[in-house]
């Protein structure tokens, strides 16, 4: 027996007879089992990529000294951008089509070759990097060839990682019932901060003398546990796609326009991207600040570790508060103290000690917010066409780190590295995010609220 596809993500009421559905796709008790499995199995090789490409990459990048505003184009602006162009193109793509792998499962499948192979590029990027500078007759400085050849590496890493990182989220809100996907979201954070404390605890501190087995070790583990969840991973079937006319690029653009002609989601955007940019600076300059404030990379690693521990804590609980009261209420509570923290620690700030204490508060709050509002768009966004519309608000979010992270580097360098700045820089835009998403409780009411919500 198959439940129909709903036409909006209202919440249906609990699996009656054991079973929960989404669309045509029916689980029983033991079916749910074995599809989180699957999917957390594939988080976790997904999570140890995204937990520890960026800090191996940074250290990397340090041992070149690269200057703030290099590190903030590599990290902020070239995902940005990539961001805006391909997943607009990819959302809409994927969202059209039908497979008998389903509409997500090969856009995940077919990049994770090539991600691994990017990964083995940064890894020898700085032996790629010398070997052209001899070859070149010793043209320019040996660090600048090595991060020519890293950001070449890293652009082609980016263009096949941001793949999953748009179709895995519009995967899991294709096959997880939405009876239980708060809790689901905070499961996969669980296994996400895992990755990230196994990482941060017993493998950061070797980073700078072992990034290439590094690099490797993570490259054959992302590919063995995604390639698996790809492969098992059984998606439903799917109405067929409304009749459309003229170029991908003109349906792109029809998506955008109809989701700014809602006030309501011209607004959310708004505040997803101030989050965001928000919490952007501390992420990209983390380690710099790190080291600007005497902590060693082996303290870095076990404060890491000790966040994503609490992290794992809080998970679960905030995930059933998101099912219980809404993520547009826990994530708002979280978003607060993240704000607050911020204000406090541009305040308070100034050595090793009181850089760790901070380090550790902020981040725990972040990835509070990250927990409680990882439901909120699946809650809020039309089902049949998500993946378009979470494309259309990375839009948005991306072009504020185009144009803000680059900006606060370039400040930054010219402050003498004074990473101070990265606090203020992230209170102002987070109190920018609280009061539009003040705003945005009136919109979400006139919707039918946390009862009766239909997305526009």
């Amino acid at each position: 027996m198959h439940a129909p596809m709903p036409s909006s993500p209202t919440t249906p009421p609990p699996g009656r007879g054991g079973t929960w559905s989404v669309g045509t796709l029916t689980y029983s008790l033991n079916g749910l089992v074995v599809l989180f499995g699957l999917l957390l199995l594939g988080d976790f090789a997904y999570s140890l990529r995204e937990r520890s490409v960026v800090p191996i990459s940074q250290v990397m990048l340090r041992q070149q000294h690269a200057s703030d505003l290099i590190t903030s184009l590599i990290y902020g602006s070239i995902p940005a951008i990539l961001t805006m162009v391909m997943w607009p193109i990819l959302s809409v793509w994927s969202d059209r089509t039908r497979t008998g792998w389903g509409r997500r499962i090969p856009f995940l499948l077919i990049p994770t070759p090539l991600v691994c192979l990017a990964m083995v590029g940064l890894a020898f990027s700085p032996m790629m990097g010398r070997w052209l500078h001899g070859v070149m007759g010793g043209t320019g400085s040996v660090e600048t060839w090595i991060i020519g050849v890293f950001a070449i590496c890293w652009i082609v890493f980016e263009v096949f990682a941001l793949i999953s990182s748009n179709l895995f989220t519009a995967l899991v809100a294709d096959v997880v019932p939405s009876q239980v996907i708060g809790r689901f979201f905070a499961m996969f954070r669980m296994v996400s901060l895992g990755a990230g404390i196994f990482f941060n605890f017993s493998l950061l501190k070797h980073a700078e003398d072992h990034y290439i087995p590094l690099f490797l070790g993570i490259a054959a583990v992302y590919f063995v546990g995604f390639t698996i969840m790809c492969l098992f991973v059984k998606e439903g079937q799917y109405p067929p796609p409304p009749p459309v006319s003229g170029p991908t690029l003109g349906r792109i653009g029809g998506t955008i326009r109809e989701t700014i002609r809602s006030p309501f989601y011209v607004l959310l955007f708004l505040t997803l991207a101030l989050v965001a940019l928000g919490g952007m600076p501390g992420n990209i300059f983390m380690f710099n600040m790190a080291k600007s404030y005497a902590l060693d990379l082996d303290q870095f690693g076990k404060a890491q570790a000790l966040i994503y521990a609490i992290s794992i804590v809080l998970s679960f609980p905030i995930g059933w508060l998101s099912d219980r009261f809404h993520p547009m209420r826990t994530a708002f509570a979280c978003l607060a103290v993240f704000f607050s923290l911020n204000l406090v620690a541009a305040l308070y700030v100034s050595d090793a000690r009181s850089f760790q204490v901070m380090f550790v508060l902020i981040s725990v709050a972040g990835g509070a917010y990250m927990t409680a509002s990882a439901s909120l768009m699946p809650r809020l966004f039309p089902r049949l066409q998500f993946s378009q519309f979470f494309a259309a608000a990375n839009v948005v979010i991306n072009l504020f780190a185009f144009l803000g992270t680059p900006l606060l580097g370039w400040i930054i360098d010219l402050s003498g590295h004074w990473y101070q700045l990265v606090y203020i820089a992230s209170a102002l835009l987070l109190g920018g995010s609280l009061a539009c998403w003040l705003v945005l409780f009136r919109f979400f009411k006139r919707l039918g609220g946390f009862d009766h919500y239909q997305a526009p």
